[in-house]
């Protein structure tokens, strides 16, 4: 790109940014935005000091990669994970850039006289925000993936409560797949929960487990054993009969492991192992 147009961008801008402003946020308005999820003061803010960023790193060089265009990157990296989280699309938050395009070709139009100065300047600046608007999307998605990942790390937390039933004995219900990641939450919120409570006996209810594999038996397998280095014993509940076949198939040994059909039973063996039983109440 010849350096006149490098030099010609920023004077332009400087002279015109008040009409480019204006009409870049009137486009963005009209053309739907989501209203609902940021205010119009709040649109106007952030078209201004973007604007701003823009002219100011434009009077250095058009590469979005150096660090005269830091400040942009960082105030459109903010930009992207907030508006990530507050749900719009990859496209909406890329369009905050694009919608850039038409105001400052406009002003080109208006400016220049010279057909072939306004077409290095048009493809100047259409190459800029391109690069700008790609970079949104990529700071979107990363965002949007801290989010999935944060939410799937606290649905992991609810759908493994530790609940103590008696002094003394801890019941820790597991709905659905048992896999290596939920094994480690699992084995945290017991042993968290063993140590506050001073618990002997921990009850692990597979009722709500769908399938038992071997990777899944070696996971109960893993939770027990840590369970017993902190003193506590393990029973497991919840053994269906179709359970039982694919275990005994799978050659997985529970030899050491007192299993119950269900967490009634289960109970009771854990009342009696702590010195209690279950007696019927007196009917006057």
């Amino acid at each position: 790109m010849p350096d006149t147009v490098t030099s010609r961008l920023p004077d332009l801008l400087s002279r015109n940014e008040r009409q480019v402003l204006e009409n870049w946020i009137r486009l963005q308005l009209a053309t739907g935005g989501r209203r609902d999820a940021i205010r119009e003061d709040d649109l106007r803010s952030q078209s201004r000091q973007f604007l701003e960023l823009f002219t100011r790193a434009i009077r250095d060089n058009t590469d979005p990669h150096s660090s005269a265009w830091s400040p942009v990157r960082e105030m459109l990296g903010d930009m992207s994970r907030t508006r990530a989280r507050q749900g719009f699309t990859p496209g909406e938050t890329a369009a905050f850039v694009f919608s850039l395009k038409q105001p400052l070709f406009q002003m080109l139009r208006d400016e220049s006289g010279d057909g072939t100065r306004l077409a290095d300047e048009t493809w100047t600046l259409s190459v800029l925000l391109d690069k700008l608007g790609l970079y949104t999307t990529e700071i979107y998605q990363q965002g949007r993936e801290e989010v999935i990942t944060r939410q799937q790390e606290e649905m992991l937390e609810l759908s493994t409560p530790v609940v103590q039933l008696w002094e003394g004995i801890l019941a820790l219900p597991i709905i659905g797949t048992l896999d290596s990641a939920r094994t480690q939450v699992v084995m945290e919120n017991l042993l968290q929960k063993i140590v506050e409570t001073g618990a002997g006996i921990a009850i692990v209810d597979i009722t709500g487990v769908p399938t038992v594999d071997t990777l899944v038996a070696q996971h109960l397998l893993k939770t027990v054993a840590a369970a017993r280095l902190m003193g506590a014993e393990c029973i497991i509940s919840g053994i269906r009969p179709q359970i039982a076949q694919t275990i005994v198939h799978l050659g997985v040994s529970l030899d050491e492991v007192v299993t119950k059909g269900n967490l009634s039973d289960a109970f009771a063996v854990a009342l009696e192992r702590t010195g209690r039983q279950i007696q019927a109440a007196s009917r006057a």
